[in-house]
């Protein structure tokens, strides 16, 4: 990378990280890492710490699909950790403790980028003085504090050496990609759809002495996407099966299982904490006095058994064949558990319908910043993975009209955009500094 361009983009997402630079020949390539099945250019945002029988003071630390292979080999004995990146901006994480040490935010984010570009070998072995960072409009959580979280991104990613740490907002990099496939003036409006934010911005393009030139309007953005869909579509299809909304007898009376034990489903890795927790206890309690214990026994074993990273694989299927076909057949096997249902797209978007609704709000304040009508709007571009969602395509294009609508590259889109702005002049007009 040492003959690469004076900056770096990185895309931290809340499932996958992109690394992308400027080569020689003036266009954005991807850092790619050698992985079981071939090379992958989306490295899960997800990090695991174990501690060696041979060495119980000692630790092995791994990141992305490699800390998903050992979560999933040693689950008790592994601490996992994805998603992280919802916790930037809480106040209300200020560390966890893993194998006896304190890990702050930005240490956990460190050590992922670390062994991230340990994993990228020669590519990332010598790095520009200058990193473009992807930043979400909104970041996820309840109120959220963005200068927390910048002063947490600029402790971590100085680790590696970057002495010019700048942030751009994701859409408007996703807008920097899209660009370079314009042929005339345009205001666009990007929507960029990620595991926890759903982030837009609308940027006027225009031609000028032959290069294009760019003028950012609004931004706007709502701390869920896809990762929100998932859930709601656990909640729907999978939990009743496990005992939700059913009820079990204590004494003479009749009484619903508790709703909590189902919330550790909003994330998989999560299921592994509740089954260390007390209330693992209650749940096997539960299959003596529950009304439905066929039911118990299977949250039981689902728990017991680590089926938690199938389950959501399961989930994922589903939702990419509800992308491509009005209904589809749900199917989840592991151990002794079964769970199939045919599920029509018409359901899914029914049980996401408040994502939904806060998308469109989303939009709605996005144009309202720009001053801008929908007609005012040229293209819409469209990317991550939930803009394959009919529903939310469906909402674009009743605003600005399916004609206006354009996807592509919907995993690399926004760390390519960064690294191009690093061919800008002004640097300054489209990237920030933390403080």
């Amino acid at each position: 990378m040492a003959a690469l361009a004076r900056a770096i983009g990185i895309d931290f997402g809340t499932t996958n990280t992109v690394i992308s630079a400027i080569g020689a020949d003036g266009e954005a390539h991807l850092v790619s890492f050698p992985a079981e099945g071939g090379e992958i250019v989306a490295f899960r945002s997800a990090l695991s710490f174990h501690a060696p029988p041979e060495d119980p003071a000692g630790r092995v630390v791994e990141a992305g699909p490699w800390a998903i292979e050992a979560y999933v080999e040693e689950p008790l004995e592994t601490r996992f950790i994805q998603s992280f990146k919802s916790y930037a901006a809480s106040p209300l994480f200020r560390e966890t403790r893993i194998l006896g040490r304190r890990y702050p935010f930005e240490d956990l984010l460190s050590t992922f980028l670390l062994r991230l570009r340990a994993h990228a070998g020669e590519a990332m072995a010598e790095l520009p003085t200058t990193a473009i960072v992807g930043r979400p409009v909104n970041f996820a959580g309840a109120s959220p504090d963005p200068a927390l979280a910048m002063a947490r991104y600029e402790a971590a990613f100085a680790r590696l050496g970057f002495t010019d740490i700048r942030y751009a907002f994701e859409p408007v990099a996703a807008a920097f990609f899209f660009a370079r496939k314009l042929h005339e003036d345009a205001t666009v409006l990007v929507g960029d759809f990620g595991g926890g934010t759903s982030d837009f911005s609308i940027v006027r393009f225009h031609r000028q002495a032959g290069e294009i030139r760019a003028e950012p309007l609004a931004n706007a953005g709502v701390g869920l996407a896809g990762d929100a869909f998932d859930y709601r579509i656990i909640d729907h299809l999978v939990s009743p099966e496990l005992g939700r909304g059913s009820s079990y007898k204590a004494f003479d009376h009749i009484l619903p299982i508790p709703n909590r034990y189902f919330t550790a489903f909003a994330r998989w890795e999560q299921l592994a904490l509740l089954r260390a927790s007390r209330d693992m206890r209650d749940i096997r309690g539960l299959m003596r006095t529950a009304l439905e214990p066929e039911k118990i026994a299977r949250l039981v074993e689902i728990l017991d058994d680590n089926h938690g990273y199938r389950l959501y694989q399961a989930v994922s299927r589903l939702k990419e064949a509800l992308s491509a076909a009005e209904a589809a057949t749900f199917r989840f096997e592991a151990g002794s558990v079964g769970i199939e249902k045919a599920v029509a797209r018409a359901d899914f978007e029914r049980w996401i319908a408040p994502e939904l609704a806060a998308i469109d709000g989303a939009v709605d304040e996005a144009l309202a910043r720009s001053g801008l009508e929908p007609d005012g709007i040229d293209r819409v571009f469209l990317t991550g993975g939930s803009s394959f969602v009919p529903a939310v395509r469906r909402l674009f294009a009743r605003r600005f009209g399916e004609v206006k609508l354009e996807g592509g590259a919907e995993l690399v889109s926004i760390a390519s955009g960064l690294a191009y702005m690093g061919l800008e002049a002004d640097l300054d007009r489209w990237t920030a500094r933390a403080g």
